[in-house]
């Protein structure tokens, strides 16, 4: 029913801008952009009938039951979150398979950044799910097996070895790691996170008003011998980010500089409780306290307790949720801080939107649509497949 009564509202609402487009017309173009490949005369034959019935959200859902939506539409939505390069063409991997998964399943979407979950291929001939490479998932994209049909959810920590409580979705594949762990000081973790999953990067989040006092060492205070430029700029980002990023903290992507520069053989490893490590005596990752020379007095990070400092200044804007603290320990618990925000939700609309309108939400009617899927989503218990329907309704007369 509910499905049947906003498949109305948006026919309605659009109805002058599809006054030119008949239901067989519509019912292509709604399958054209779910699918990105030709559909048959007779696919076409029952989506315009649900179309002429006022159930066009209906038949969205009958395009979204095609193999293509999975291999071809989701693939591309996600391949991009999966490397730095923000390239789609990157291959499968089990990042981009346990998000065409939760889609599928129609899973709560917030899920992707804190679950015990991970996607694998079903089938006995692919090579099994490796530490150090990516053999299962491009030989699984290789087969040409739908991906509708061969993914299987299975409970990450049984398939990397993490402990139940440091897996965090996405966050803790090997193709995160792979990508956002590896060298550096996982910074860039928290970084393409925000751009990948709540629709901003650190600039616009830039709010000199809030304490320094857990900026790591690493951060000079006069960079340049210029302090004002870490008090204009350097402070805006690194106040917010250094205690958040600190989820990360126990976690690194090893591999052989030397033989394997590009970490291709690399995976991610995670010190567990009792670790001591030489570099720190403690559960941290050496990576954490690595320039310590350029302000020594800055904070030296010694377990992975969080705080999200966004929670006062400008940055409340996002959104988040009163009913979690705001604090905690590793990437699970920052992971649900960040998908239950408002900003979260609404940026899952929005690349969905861009993704099957082939456009940003440009004027005062689109804003209005993505605020408007922003509130369905939630009411379909984050559903993104009702998000992939409205869109493509909304966008049927374009």
């Amino acid at each position: 029913m509910r499905r049947y009564l906003t498949g109305i509202l948006l026919v309605l609402q659009f109805v002058s801008s599809c006054a030119l487009a008949g239901p067989g017309e519509q019912a292509k173009r709604i399958y054209d952009r779910i699918t990105g490949v030709p559909a048959d005369a007779e696919q076409l034959q029952a989506m315009a009938n649900l179309i002429e019935q006022g159930q066009a959200i209906d038949s969205a859902y009958i395009a979204m039951n095609e193999p293509a939506f999975y291999d071809v539409t989701l693939k591309d939505l996600a391949t991009p979150w999966t490397n730095e390069a923000q390239t789609r063409f990157a291959p499968l991997n089990d990042y981009s398979a346990t998000f065409i998964g939760l889609v599928r399943d129609e899973l709560d979407i917030r899920l992707l950044l804190s679950a015990d979950i991970i996607y694998l291929g079903n089938s006995s001939a692919l090579p099994p799910y490796s530490l150090s490479d990516n053999n299962h998932y491009e030989q699984l994209a290789e087969s040409g097996q739908p991906l509708k049909d061969s993914l299987v959810q299975r409970r990450q920590s049984e398939v990397n070895g993490l402990p139940a409580e440091a897996t965090s979705g996405v966050l803790t594949t090997r193709a995160a790691a792979k990508a956002f762990f590896i060298g550096g000081t996982n910074r860039a973790m928290f970084r393409f996170t925000l751009m990948n999953h709540l629709c901003t990067d650190l600039e616009p989040l830039k709010d000199t008003s809030l304490p320094p006092d857990r900026i790591r060492q690493d951060v000079s205070r006069s960079p340049g011998g210029d302090s004002r430029i870490f008090l204009n700029n350097c402070i805006a980002c690194h106040n917010a980010m250094d205690p958040m990023t600190q989820a990360f903290a126990y976690y690194e992507y090893e591999y052989d500089s030397d033989a394997d520069p590009e970490g291709q053989n690399g995976q991610l490893t995670y010190n567990q409780a009792g670790t001591v490590d030489p570099e720190t005596n403690s559960r941290v990752e050496p990576k954490n306290l690595i320039n310590a020379t350029n302000f020594p007095h800055g904070f030296v990070t010694n377990d992975d307790r969080w705080d999200n400092y966004w929670r006062s200044g400008k940055n409340r804007a996002l959104g988040w949720q009163e009913n979690l603290p705001g604090y905690g320990n590793g990437a699970k618990s920052f992971g649900e801080e960040l998908a239950n925000s408002e900003a979260f939700a609404r940026c899952q609309v929005q690349k969905v939107f861009q993704n099957i309108c082939l456009r940003a939400p440009e004027n005062e009617a689109d804003k209005l649509q993505v605020t408007r899927m922003t509130e369905s989503l939630k009411a379909s218990n984050f559903n993104l497949k009702q998000v992939f329907a409205e869109s493509a309704v909304y966008c049927m007369g374009d």
